[in-house]
């Protein structure tokens, strides 16, 4: 039945070949159980709370990845959403964490809304594929910058913005061994070297004083402190607790839909060629299943107590390990649902010792940039201002908006043709101008009124 089911046979795989692969992804990304309660707590968000919410996202979410769609691609909440949510929505904004929750649920409902009415063609048509390899490598410096920072490898300085921080102080000492455990376990082609490398810091940040660590029994109940605390009529500037629906929000909930769009797209089309499940004309089959079974990991997420929950190119390790369909997934889900006895253990990881993940994962991010054309200036240009306005502004939006409109302004200059052909009513023009392009040029007047808007405050 299973086999059936999984179609094995036609992709010339099989059941063991896929439960190992499936353990061979939940290994590559099981760091995320410790990283993500280590970013969200600084939201105010219990951490054994989100242990619980992030296991049962990802376990979840990768489920529905292979039940819906077939695909052995993981899920689980996002490096750089969480970062962003903590950062800019709730300790940037002052927006309570319940708020913030809220917008990833209405994020994740936009999405499927959007897949299904068939808008994800517009938007695919409208924005350079350059451009979204700039936003993911930009995110990855992002929660590099944070990691250092977290680590006190780098701190504030009046007169340079940025300096080295003290390297002989316990957390620096702590986040350096961790660095050099998991950088040497990966040339080593070790599939659990981020786990392992926070395991061994965690060790000498308890030997160093770094975390107080009280065992507590296991108690699944520690979910109830987030689960459905997303307040989603305050997202939307409604309720009690809404402050009516200002460009603040409609930003919040920009950032969280478009960059989990990307981020997917990325994903997607990495695991897909290694995985050989890309058509000869570049298309991805079941692309719209695999989009409703994120969003729907999102939403579940946002209920249980999480941020963004995304496509996890981590599980390019899987289908390293011969994973070709949606057994993989669902094998890692499992996995990740078990791992929910370890909940009460999230309190005995030190910021220091997720901080050499969180630095390492963004180097990985970085590799998308071999994508970009950086000889042409009207792709270069719109992607180095993304690249690097994500991480000096500490902001995704910022980022995302100047690349936005720095390439519909050179578009402008000198009309190019859509990267991604677009038929039917998305195709058609007007005054010379197809649709894409006209969505192209709103999306960056949004921009510009954003700018000004920020400006004025």
């Amino acid at each position: 039945m299973i086999s059936r089911f999984f179609r094995l046979a036609e992709n010339n795989t099989s059941v063991r070949t896929e439960a190992l692969a499936g353990v061979t992804t939940f290994l590559t990304m099981a760091y995320i159980i410790l990283v993500n309660p280590g970013i969200l707590s600084q939201a105010g968000m219990p951490a054994a709370a989100v242990v619980v919410a992030t296991c049962l996202a990802a376990g979840i979410g990768s489920i529905l990845m292979g039940v819906i769609a077939n695909y052995p691609i993981a899920l689980a909440p996002g490096m750089g959403l969480n970062a962003y949510f903590t950062y800019t929505v709730v300790l940037g904004m002052g927006l309570p964490w319940q708020t913030a929750l809220g917008a990833v649920f209405i994020s994740g409902a936009a999405f499927l809304i959007m897949t299904l009415a068939g808008l994800r063609q517009l938007i695919v048509a409208a924005i350079p594929r350059p451009l979204f390899a700039s936003i993911a490598a930009g995110i990855g410096l992002f929660i590099a910058f944070i990691g250092l920072k977290n680590a006190g490898i780098v701190v504030a300085h009046p007169a340079t913005t940025v300096a080295l921080g003290d390297l002989t102080s316990p957390a620096a000492l702590v986040a350096l061994l961790g660095l050099a455990v998991i950088a040497l376990l990966q040339v080593w082609n070790v599939r659990a070297a981020i786990l392992i490398g926070i395991v061994v810091a965690s060790a000498l940040g308890w030997l160093l004083g770094l975390v107080a660590f009280k065992p507590e029994p296991i108690d699944p109940a520690a979910l109830t402190a987030t689960l459905f605390k997303a307040d989603i009529p305050a997202a939307l500037g409604l309720g009690p607790n809404g402050k009516g629906l200002s460009i603040g929000l409609v930003e919040i909930l920009f950032v969280f839909l478009f960059v989990d769009l990307f981020d997917n797209l990325g994903t997607l089309v990495a695991v897909s060629k290694r995985a050989g499940l890309v058509r000869p004309d570049g298309s991805i089959p079941r692309l719209n299943r695999i989009f409703v079974a994120d969003s729907l990991a999102t939403m579940i997420g946002a209920g249980a107590g999480t941020s963004t929950t995304v496509s996890y190119i981590e599980s390019a390790a899987g289908v390293s390990a011969g994973g070709r369909t949606g057994l993989t997934a669902v094998v890692t889900g499992l996995l990740f649902l078990l791992a929910i006895a370890f909940a009460p253990f999230a309190s005995a990881i030190p910021a220091a010792a997720t901080a050499p993940a969180l630095i390492l994962v963004g180097a990985l991010m970085m590799a998308p940039l071999a994508e970009a054309d950086w000889t042409d200036p009207q792709v270069a240009i719109p992607a180095f201002l993304t690249l690097i306005m994500i991480p000096l502004t500490f902001s995704i939006a910022n980022g995302l908006a100047m690349g936005v409109i720095s390439f519909a302004i050179l578009k402008l200059v000198r009309p190019r043709p859509a990267v991604v052909p677009v038929e039917g009513l998305l195709g058609r023009k007007v005054l010379g101008v197809s649709f894409g392009d006209l969505f192209l040029y709103a999306l960056a007047a949004l921009c510009i009124a954003r700018f000004v808007w920020l400006g004025g405050e």
